[in-house]
């Protein structure tokens, strides 16, 4: 499959993944995984760690800032 390449800024991946938060677990666990791999990768050499929530959903995970 052809990838893509964006440029977001910290707030507007964070937007994405709060939105992507709401939609049920297994269909969005793959992308939200992503997506903090490759933020994690640029901001701090690491992906952040995600917690599933109770409910099955993903919580909206959180890009965090470079200090």
């Amino acid at each position: 499959m052809k990838e893509l390449k964006f440029e977001l800024t910290v707030d507007e991946t964070n937007l994405i993944l709060e939105a992507l938060g709401g939609m049920p677990f297994k269909t969005v666990f793959g992308l939200i995984n992503k997506i903090q791999q490759q933020a994690g990768s640029q901001l701090n050499g690491q992906a952040n760690s995600m917690e599933d929530g109770a409910s099955g959903k993903a919580e909206a995970p959180q890009i965090q800032k470079p200090k």
